[in-house]
């Protein structure tokens, strides 16, 4: 095979194959390339400015794609510039991201490849530590996220997910897009004050128009004190986790009060009480009939959760606080003790339950992040690099927002 062949099927703009070597018996193809004759100007890696002179040049080589089953090396000649501003620079090549011994396109490839594979399943298959398969991944997702265009902010999602051992991780997303925005270590007030105060600016967080929180009052003063003039919005799933709660332990003390028969006709229904009426099959929502024909309390505490969730289909401030008015009337007779201290936390939070009439939010997006966030923690065995989990979740969201998309196209 002629050189000017090598040099088609490689495909570097601006350089050519002057020499090449192929070695069976490690199945490794050596090309040594060089600049073309017309391509004499040079870049300054620290600049950018355009050169016509070089100092000197050194041969670097690097490992880009694989032609078939023989791994590629690339040997070029890399130049030193001396330029007016930075000095003696190495010149910038647009094939070589780094000082790494790979190729960009070579990197995009593993990149790519890590989206739907672990990166110990890709390292064999490429014959790399697991540890330098995921700096490539890193420096790939970093050249994404410079290159991509940002959507503005305007609603915002905070949560926490909790790591074990009192460890909990901040998450801040994206309610449009759909994505994270930003991670920090811990939940205290000082946690979503240094979102607020390294990620946003003055005019971006004026713009923000809604927040979805929890209950925990550090995110709700934080909120206060940056975003004064966004509506905060109580997560709808975080007060039916209250609701649940609170039926279990009425469970539990019906359980404990009874005895004999009943007890055992009560013992191993505690998923079943927590879960939705409309998900149950026949035979589970029998198994609740016959207990609630021997509990009534637990039948009680049953239905007050299941209304509760009514709450939300409101979208009129006056008839959701009269929904909810009624509702808590019905505590009065019933003697549910965990019911009673649930509806003393809902009128304390009663604005921003009510807020969701005012402003609408997508609830789903926050639990779909965390969600998502889960399951890269537990392929990847866990995170010590935020900025590296912050990025990988945020390429997994707009892939699943692109597939989308074309689902809804074709």
């Amino acid at each position: 095979m002629r050189n000017n062949e090598f040099t088609k099927i490689l495909k570097w703009p601006g350089y050519r194959v002057w020499q090449w070597a192929i070695d069976e018996k490690r199945h490794e193809l050596k090309l040594w390339v060089r600049r073309k004759s017309g391509n004499r100007k040079y870049h300054c890696s620290g600049c950018g400015r355009k050169l016509a002179q070089f100092c000197d040049f050194t041969e670097r080589q690097v490992r880009d794609l694989p032609w078939g089953q023989y791994q590629t090396l690339v040997v070029m000649e890399v130049h030193r510039v001396r330029c007016p501003d930075c000095g003696v620079k190495v010149e910038k090549v647009p094939q070589l991201p780094g000082k790494a011994p790979f190729s960009e396109r070579f990197e995009d490839e593993v990149g790519r490849r890590c989206e739907s594979a672990p990166v110990r399943q890709l390292a064999r298959q490429v014959a790399l530590a697991a540890s330098t398969v995921r700096a490539i991944e890193l420096r790939y997702l970093e050249r994404w996220d410079r290159r991509r265009r940002r959507s503005p902010v305007h609603r915002i999602g905070v949560d926490e997910i909790y790591l074990g051992t009192q460890k909990f991780l901040t998450v801040v997303s994206n309610l449009d897009t759909g994505e994270p925005l930003w991670f920090g270590r811990d939940r205290k007030k000082e946690t979503l004050d240094g979102f607020f105060r390294t990620q946003l600016t003055a005019r971006q967080r004026g713009q923000i128009t809604a927040a979805c929180v929890d209950m925990w009052a550090p995110f709700t003063q934080s909120l206060t004190q940056w975003v004064p003039q966004c509506r905060i919005v109580y997560d709808k799933f975080h007060v039916l986790r209250h609701a649940n709660d609170a039926v279990d332990e009425v469970r539990r003390a019906e359980f404990f009060r009874q005895g004999g028969e009943r007890r055992g006709v009560m013992k191993g229904k505690r998923w079943l009480l927590l879960s939705r009426w409309a998900y149950l099959s026949p035979q589970k929502k029998r198994q609740l009939n016959d207990l609630f024909a021997l509990n009534r309390r637990s039948l009680k505490a049953y239905v007050l959760k299941e209304s509760l969730e009514r709450l939300w289909s409101y979208r009129y401030e006056g008839a959701a606080l009269r929904y909810l008015q009624n509702w808590i009337q019905q505590l009065r007779w019933q003697r549910l003790k965990p019911f009673d201290k649930l509806a003393g936390l809902l009128v304390k939070h009663l604005d921003g339950i009510l807020n969701y009439c005012r402003t609408p939010v997508p609830f789903g997006v926050v639990e779909a992040v965390n969600a998502n966030l889960k399951s890269l923690i537990r392929r990847g065995r866990g995170y010590r690099n935020l900025r590296y989990l912050l990025l990988k979740a945020q390429r997994q969201a707009v892939l699943s927002s692109e597939q989308g998309q074309l689902g809804k196209a074709a």
